[in-house]
């Protein structure tokens, strides 16, 4: 069975888990844990723990277990006051199993199984982690995900707030992989704070397998602002060092006008235009189709089983 690695964090992540666990190859999919806002940030800051919101999130994408289960561990209590308003109980659950079983690896393998979850989840790293973005002169620092995410516009360079471990089990699955896919998200907050780490990149550069954006198919205000499908790769490119983005999945279809204007109104997000040529220019093949979806609530998103088969169609043409 073909092996991928997927690295993420976020929404954008989830949806493209959710499709890939309908086909039959092994999935190691590692997730950034620096996120500091909502529950995830107060649980953080509590409990001296990493980040477990996206971790979570994943889980429940994977899950294959019935939905009432799945629905009880997206609650999220609504309770003005209370000290629980605000969490989602999958969140409650993760910090209660780091205390149980010693780290967010081992408490994230046991919900794996409560889920029946084909395949595995490692969090980049066990240690609390905050991003850190410095301007171009070194004179303004701007600390937490939610101050980088919003600041990107003056920010030349990120780390985190102390250099990092990253577990071997990481390490193993990048130099085992088939394909190395960095999923849609959130560019500078989801997908580069793995990019930031040097066994990272150390290790993706020794690695034979070839490596696949599935871009985003709307901006993120603040972070990607007029940036087209071949602005997200030439950022994935430089962070690289060495090593280049060999395949791009990107929509080729065109959305409903009204629903891109209430983007654009509400939002301030405007669609990620699939420009081929600038792609090209940079080595990338480019696989493209009609991949998105409109959600019950009129929100645009990746169609993950169309993703998935793209991303499964390649795997199996290597």
């Amino acid at each position: 069975m073909k092996k991928v690695i997927v690295f993420g964090g976020g929404t954008g992540l989830s949806c493209l888990l959710s499709g890939l666990k309908l086909f039959p190859v092994e999935v190691t999919t590692v997730i950034t844990v620096s996120d500091n806002g909502s529950s995830t940030g107060v649980l953080k800051q509590e409990f001296d723990i990493p980040a477990v919101g996206d971790v979570g999130k994943v889980l429940l994408s994977m899950a294959n277990v019935d939905d009432d289960l799945v629905k009880l561990l997206r609650y999220r209590f609504h309770r003005e006051g209370s000290s629980l308003d605000n969490h989602p109980v999958r969140n409650i659950l993760l910090t209660a199993l780091i205390d149980l079983k010693g780290n967010l690896t081992e408490a994230t393998r046991y919900m794996c199984g409560m889920l029946n979850i084909k395949g595995e989840v490692l969090p980049l790293t066990e240690e609390k982690v905050e991003l850190v973005g410095k301007s171009a002169n070194g004179k303004r620092e701007f600390y937490g995900e939610e101050s980088v995410s919003q600041n990107v516009r003056y920010i030349s360079s990120l780390s985190y707030d102390h250099d990092i471990h990253i577990g071997a089990a990481v390490r193993q699955a990048i130099a085992a992989s088939d394909l190395i896919i960095f999923s849609p998200g959130s560019l500078y907050t989801s997908i580069l704070p793995h990019l930031i780490v040097d066994e990272i990149v150390d290790t993706i550069r020794h690695a034979r397998a070839p490596i696949m954006y599935v871009s985003n198919l709307v901006t993120q205000p603040g972070e990607t602002d007029r940036y087209n499908v071949s602005d997200h790769l030439a950022v994935l490119n430089r962070y690289l060092k060495g090593r280049r983005v060999d395949v791009v999945v990107g929509n080729n279809a065109n959305i409903d006008a009204s629903i891109v204007s209430r983007y654009l109104a509400n939002e301030n997000k405007t669609l990620v235009a699939l420009d081929r040529e600038a792609i090209a220019a940079q080595g990338a093949q480019i696989i493209e189709d009609d991949i998105f979806s409109i959600d019950e609530e009129g929100r645009i998103r990746h169609n993950a089983l169309k993703t998935a088969f793209l991303i499964f169609s390649y795997l199996m043409n290597e």
